[in-house]
């Protein structure tokens, strides 16, 4: 079996998130998904995400392509959630390129190229400007 995993916050979930997840499901047989907790993503991005850890959690885990679904607290533990999963491969969007490379001891590193202009930034600041 070939364990892929790959991580994200798909918050306002889109086609961009259900691209990159099927994709990186074809690369194997078994998807795990690390969904950034609500803190993690107000570390990376300074805000909250829109929905709850648990409603993309709920989101994500719905899908019939995904295997497990799991809170990831940290980007520094990205190697021992690798190891945790026994993921054989590591997905991540192209716009991460190379800063994910320091886990290739591990397994294998895929960076897959982001469906073009979409995203959660973008669709929030279209749905702010309608107020």
């Amino acid at each position: 079996m070939k364990r892929i995993i790959t991580f994200g916050t798909f918050d306002v979930f889109h086609v961009g998130h259900v691209n990159i997840l099927e994709r990186a499901a074809e690369l194997g047989n078994y998807l795990i998904v690390g969904v950034s907790s609500d803190n993690l993503n107000y570390s990376k991005k300074g805000r909250y995400p829109v929905y709850s850890q648990d409603a993309r959690c709920k989101i994500i885990n719905s899908l019939k392509f995904v295997s497990e679904v799991f809170i990831e607290e940290s980007l520094e533990l990205k190697k021992e959630y690798i190891l945790q999963y026994q993921a054989d491969v590591l997905v991540m969007g192209d716009d991460w390129l190379g800063r994910f490379d320091w886990v290739k001891d591990v397994c294998e590193v895929i960076y897959l190229p982001r469906t073009p202009s979409i995203s959660t930034t973008e669709i929030i600041e279209v749905v702010k400007s309608l107020k």
